[in-house]
């Protein structure tokens, strides 16, 4: 009976199993499967601003050089010895003072032979042109002279006046050569260098110069002008500097002279500021922390800062004129406290994003809010 019991519970166990397992996957299958609903697109609201424009006064920091106002190398047109020198380094000197004396003999019998055969070309000259008078005074009356003599009288004169002429020109370079033996400052300066002694040969091919001779009563301040501002300088421009064997003085200058021209090498623009050094405060060679005003030739655009976004891809503002992302690449240029400057395909009634973010993707839809 027992073994009857056993059977028939063991049958029964086998049909529902199967049957409680079917209800189970069918009630895990209809967890898993989700409802069907549509969903709303999510629309991002983003505050917009215009460009403003503005043509504003700038501070711009760049190193500058101070140099002499004039500088040159004075080397000897020819050669000879030092006679004497009347000058040293740290001379102040005046333009056309002796700075020293040159002695070559052979210049000095090269002139004065020129000087002899000048004076015997000249009285030639002097006889030439009294026999032609004579003889033209003597062929005013007919037959006295023959035409043939007082043409040979003619063209005697016109040969001796060549020849005088000449041994003129020939005296006048010789003695420009005997002027090359005296040595004078060109302007008024302070000799910076000094390479000679008395009694050293100096002439024409040797490289070695006699004196430096430089203008430091007036200085240039040369400035190199990034590429990005050399629009930027005008007539007028002020300028302060410092120097550091100066700590604490401040000068003053304008713009004096514009280079105009592009540097390729530096991409800059050079400058240069004239300063009065007459009381010699400032040596001349120094370098200046220099601080420029500059104001843009036109006005130009400004936004917040925070409207330019910095990405991967370059930099760029995002315009949301048609209620789509449109990002639109731009260049910096200067910034002012919140304002940055920027230069592109802008025109002043944008509406651009004031936040931009990398996440505002190209043709996201957007609602704005001024």
């Amino acid at each position: 009976m027992k073994s009857i019991q056993y059977k028939l519970f063991k049958s029964g166990f086998a049909i529902l199993l199967p049957v409680a397992l079917l209800a189970c996957a069918c009630s895990d299958q209809s967890k898993k499967e989700p409802v069907a609903t549509t969903a709303v697109p999510k629309i991002t609201t983003v505050k917009v601003i215009s460009p403003v424009q503005r043509q504003p006064l700038y501070k711009l920091t760049v190193p500058g050089e101070l140099v002499p106002f004039e500088q040159v190398t004075i080397y000897p047109k020819i050669k000879g010895f030092v006679k004497k020198i009347f000058v040293d380094r740290g001379s102040v000197v005046k333009k056309g003072q002796l700075l020293a004396l040159l002695e070559a003999p052979e210049v000095n019998e090269k002139y004065q032979s020129s000087r002899s055969d000048q004076q015997k070309y000249y009285e030639d000259y002097l006889y030439s042109r009294q026999s032609f008078d004579r003889l033209k005074k003597a062929a005013e009356k007919n037959g006295a002279v023959a035409a043939i003599e007082l043409d040979k009288a003619r063209s005697k004169l016109r040969a001796d006046s060549s020849a005088y002429a000449s041994a003129k020109s020939t005296t006048s370079a010789s003695a420009q050569l005997s002027d090359y033996l005296r040595i004078t400052a060109p302007f008024d300066g302070v000799i910076v260098d000094r390479n000679i002694s008395v009694g050293a040969l100096v002439g024409e091919n040797m490289t070695t110069s006699l004196f430096v001779v430089a203008q430091n009563q007036r200085l240039r301040l040369t400035v190199a002008i990034p590429e990005k501002h050399a629009a930027s300088v005008s007539t007028g421009t002020d300028v302060t500097f410092t120097v550091s064997d100066h700590p604490g003085k401040v000068y003053h200058s304008k713009l004096s002279r514009d280079g105009k021209l592009l540097q390729q090498s530096t991409r800059s623009v050079t400058v240069e500021f004239d300063v009065n050094n007459k009381d010699m405060s400032l040596s001349g060679g120094e370098y200046a922390q220099v601080l420029l005003m500059l104001r843009r030739p036109e006005p130009t655009l400004w936004i917040p800062a925070t409207s330019v976004v910095h990405a991967q891809s370059g930099i760029f503002i995002l315009d949301a004129d048609s209620g789509r992302i449109k990002r639109i690449p731009v260049v910096e240029g200067i910034r002012q406290d919140s304002l940055q400057e920027v230069f592109g395909q802008l025109k002043p009634d944008l509406k651009i994003v004031k936040n931009g973010t990398e996440e505002l993707a190209e043709g996201t839809k957007i609602k704005t809010k001024n």
